[in-house]
């Protein structure tokens, strides 16, 4: 059992392993020396100088203009909302305005319609009454001629007896009474 366990450790696929593992300690690049050690920190210095020089100010300078960009954004951003709530704050001042002038039209409009009744009330009652003293007027006045007309025909018939009366003997008095009664009744028919 031992055995297989030594077998085990020193196996194909172990043995690759150790020599990867042992190249990789022996490579200059992961365990340098000194001579490389110095030319990598001399290269870092120099791109440390050349991006100091002319990389770093222009990516601050990027960063800068992104920056004032965002914050001017930002502003114009506020600016916005606040326009947009003075605008909506504008809107429902227009919004109440037009609701009391819609109420104030309404409410012209029911007090014109009531005038409007009660004039057109007023006005009928005015014609109804002028209608039925015309009409009291009419009646009085065929009433008067009526009477009028009567008293013309009363005249007349009278006129018509007295005639006849003096043409007939006025010495017969019973032909005298039975023509006026005569004449009466017959004005009494007509």
């Amino acid at each position: 059992m031992l055995a297989n366990k030594s077998a085990n450790i020193l196996s194909p696929c172990h043995t690759t392993s150790f020599y990867h593992a042992y190249i990789a300690m022996n490579n200059p690049l992961i365990n340098p020396g000194l001579g490389t050690f110095f030319w990598m920190l001399v290269s870092f210095a120099i791109l440390v100088f050349i991006l100091g020089k002319w990389g770093w100010p222009m990516l601050l300078k990027a960063l800068q203009k992104r920056e004032e960009y965002i914050t001017d954004q930002l502003h114009k951003a506020e600016e916005a909302e606040q326009r947009m709530q003075q605008l909506v704050t504008h809107n429902d001042e227009i919004l109440r305005q037009a609701k009391a002038e819609r109420d104030e039209i309404i409410n012209n409009a029911k007090l014109t319609a009531q005038n409007i009744i009660e004039d057109a009330q007023r006005k009928a009652t005015e014609e109804t009454d002028r209608i039925v003293e015309n009409a009291r007027k009419n009646i009085e006045y065929e009433k008067l001629r009526a009477m009028h007309d009567l008293k013309n025909e009363i005249a007349g018939l009278s006129i018509n007896i007295a005639e006849k009366l003096m043409q007939q003997e006025l010495s017969d008095k019973e032909k005298s009474n039975s023509l006026i009664t005569r004449e009466l009744e017959k004005a009494h028919l007509n």
